[in-house]
Order: C-alpha cells, then sequence, then structure tokens
C-alpha cells in the first residue's frame, strides 16, 4: 500500500471512530439506555439522561468569561478545520491517473486512445517475461499529456539488478514508448529480490 492510500484510510478510520463515538454517546442519552439497563456510566460522562445538554450553564459561563479573544481562536481554528477537510476531499476526487493516453496524432479526432491500465498491464506482461524477473508490477500515473511510470521488479536471488534494468529499459520500456509515441515518459523504477528458501543440509 502506498503511503497516501494509508493515510486516506487512516484519516477515514479516525473520522468514522469519532462520528460512532458520538453517535453512539447521543443515542444511549435520548433513549435513556443507562437508567432502562441500570448501567452506569463513568463519572463525568456527558449526555446520560435524555434531559442533559453538551455544555451545561456553568460551562458556558467559564467559557464566555475567557476574553474578548477566546470566541474568534475557537472560530478561526473550527474555520482552518473546515478548509483543510475541503481541501483533503478535493484531492481525493482529483484524478491521479491519465484514464487514456494518446497513441499519435492529435486527440480525440485523429489519435487512437490506449487505456492506462491496458498499458501498465502490457508492460508488466513483458517485464516479467524477462530473464531472472520473478514479478512485475506497474502503474501510470500523471496527466494524460506527461504520465509517468511506476515500475516494481521482483528478481530472483541470481538476476543482476544492472542487467535486469538494461533488459527493463531496452525492451518492455522502448515498446512502451513506441506504442505511445510520446517523447518524454519519465519512468520510477524500483528493484527488490525475492528472499529464497534456506538450503537444508542433509
Amino acid at each position: 500500500m502506498t503511503p497516501r492510500p494509508a493515510l486516506n484510510r487512516s484519516l477515514l478510520a479516525l473520522a468514522g471512530l469519532v462520528l460512532l463515538g458520538g453517535g453512539l454517546l447521543i443515542l444511549f442519552a435520548g433513549f435513556d439506555i443507562y437508567r432502562r439497563h441500570d448501567l452506569v456510566p463513568p463519572a463525568g460522562w456527558p449526555l446520560t439522561t435524555p434531559g442533559d445538554v453538551l455544555l451545561g450553564s456553568a460551562d458556558r459561563a467559564r467559557w464566555s468569561g475567557q476574553g474578548w479573544w477566546w470566541w474568534p481562536a475557537v472560530i478561526a481554528a473550527l474555520a482552518l478545520v473546515a478548509l483543510l477537510a475541503l481541501g483533503w476531499l478535493l484531492a481525493q476526487l482529483r484524478r491521479r491517473r491519465p484514464g487514456t493516453l494518446s497513441v499519435g496524432g492529435t486527440p480525440p479526432q485523429e489519435g487512437v486512445e490506449l487505456r492506462d491500465r491496458a498499458l501498465s498491464d502490457a508492460i508488466a506482461t513483458e517485464a516479467g517475461a524477462l530473464p531472472g524477473v520473478e514479478h512485475a508490477a506497474v502503474l501510470i500515473t500523471g496527466r494524460p499529456a506527461h504520465p509517468r511510470t511506476r515500475v516494481r521488479l521482483t528478481l530472483t536471488p541470481q538476476r543482476a539488478p544492472g542487467a535486469a534494468l538494461d533488459a527493463l529499459c531496452e525492451g518492455p520500456l522502448r515498446t512502451a514508448h513506441r506504442s505511445t509515441g510520446l517523447p518524454d515518459m519519465p519512468t520510477e523504477i524500483r528493484l527488490q529480490v525475492a528472499r529464497h528458501k534456506p538450503h537444508r543440509a542433509e
């Protein structure tokens, strides 16, 4: 899993837990579940009966007496949180993959479009068939006019990384450049060696 999806899932899980906890807190108080089932909430637990409020009179008076700066600071903090949440939402809606790539000509009338997934699968299939390559994974990102290729190769312990890199550049990547006709297609290549099972001496 890449860092960005991991961060997104962590933030979504945290937001979900906060919303779930708040919803259960309000639900328990609204239906008076503590009294009906003889449950004793922890000391200082908010919203334990249907008539409870989140901020009592004493709390409201205490927060109101903090000074003129208090509420502007609270509003500014909440506005910052809302802007950060909006920016994060817009970042999720933004496409991180080109979708289609033009193959020669000027799209869409004169050119042929190729799905990015089809190109990445073709590169991965050709790269996986190279000598000494145990597994190949390819992902194409960026915009349609400026795509980027990310390649991850898992090599056998006997395969030299330099030879595998040369074979990849001269084979699958060169074929991809010729297929798309793009003059510039930056490529990030990550090489790793597969773990081999230990040999038993009998």
